[in-house]
């Protein structure tokens, strides 16, 4: 019988089969996509076995290759793991998540350190960005979003309640005599450009028929209608538990009690099933899901009194 193959055709086959992709293995063992190929059809003919089914855009591990690629994972998992204790040499894991500018600045980044305290081997690109990710064609691992949940294709994890609330500074509503939704016509609404139909959604929910939901401000994100708020500048619709620390600390309130949950559309995290055997992925996905979790379990043992103009 022939000796086993060289570790090369195991490590493209690897890549390839975590990635589902050829060119994005590639990248990662810095060789070109051919070399790639070559080596796991090296790899087919040596085991007599398809790992893959080859289509036009795309490959799919067979059955035997999904077999394959757990028992290898397993294997480079443990052989990692020796290196480092003979060497002592750590190997740094990249991560890259993308985000909203505003989701990142207020909640995520925020709790980012205790993921790094304990995960000193990975390190986790972060980049923001409104437009749809393509996991096929760009290097992301995994990406929150807004919407519904329905993404065809990929792993979906909600995050977070999505609940819309109106938010000014004190002085703001002082000076204003924010006592009934009407009063809204005689201030600048404050909008976010991803989010234009968030105001008429809350109007709506809160009966109120005289406001215009689309007069006022338009900003490229909540992040830059959050400061035109803490300058004074209006009032902003926003996503209550994003701005729970201002709330708690008085820099904002809620002029109005009424709120608006909008249910299934809210924050998911979103990432190929793949992404899954990476153990640094999964502990990321892991973490992140247990931060949100404690961060609604916080939110309803200290709920934020609305502040309402006497």
């Amino acid at each position: 019988m022939d000796s086993l193959p060289p570790l090369n055709p195991l490590r493209a086959f690897e890549a390839a089969g975590r990635l589902q992709s050829i060119r994005r293995a590639a990248e990662e063992l810095l060789v070109t996509p051919g070399a790639v190929s070559r080596q796991v059809q090296r790899l087919e003919t040596y085991l007599g076995v398809k790992l893959f089914r080859r289509d036009p855009r795309e490959i799919v591990l067979t059955t035997e290759g999904e077999q394959y690629l757990a028992a290898v994972t397993r294997h480079f998992d443990g052989l990692r793991e020796e290196t480092l204790k003979l060497t002592g040499r750590r190997t740094m894991e990249i991560l890259r998540v993308r985000a909203y500018t505003t989701f990142a600045m207020k909640w995520l980044i925020p709790r980012l350190s205790t993921f790094n305290a304990s995960n000193d081997t990975t390190e986790v690109r972060l980049t923001t960005s409104n437009e749809t990710v393509d996991f096929d064609r760009e290097n992301v691992d995994g990406a929150i979003r807004l919407g519904d949940g329905n993404w065809p294709g990929v792993e979906v994890d909600r995050v977070m309640k999505n609940e819309l609330v109106p938010l000014c500074t004190p002085a703001f509503r002082e000076s204003h005599g924010l006592n009934e939704f009407g009063d809204l016509s005689r201030i600048h609404l404050l909008h976010s450009f991803i989010r234009p139909d968030d105001w008429r959604y809350w109007l709506e929910s809160a009966g109120c028929k005289t406001v215009d939901p689309y007069a006022g401000d338009k900003y490229a994100s909540s992040t830059l209608a959050y400061q035109a708020t803490l300058e004074g500048q209006g009032v902003m619709i926003a996503q209550k538990a994003l701005f729970l620390d201002e709330l708690r600390s008085g820099r904002l309130v809620q002029p109005f009690e009424h709120s608006l949950d909008r249910g299934d559309f809210t924050y998911y995290f979103i990432y190929p099933r793949n992404r899954l055997r990476n153990p640094a992925f999964r502990r990321f996905r892991i973490w992140l899901l247990e931060q949100a979790a404690a961060a609604t379990q916080s939110a309803a043992l200290n709920p934020v009194e609305t502040q309402t103009q006497p």
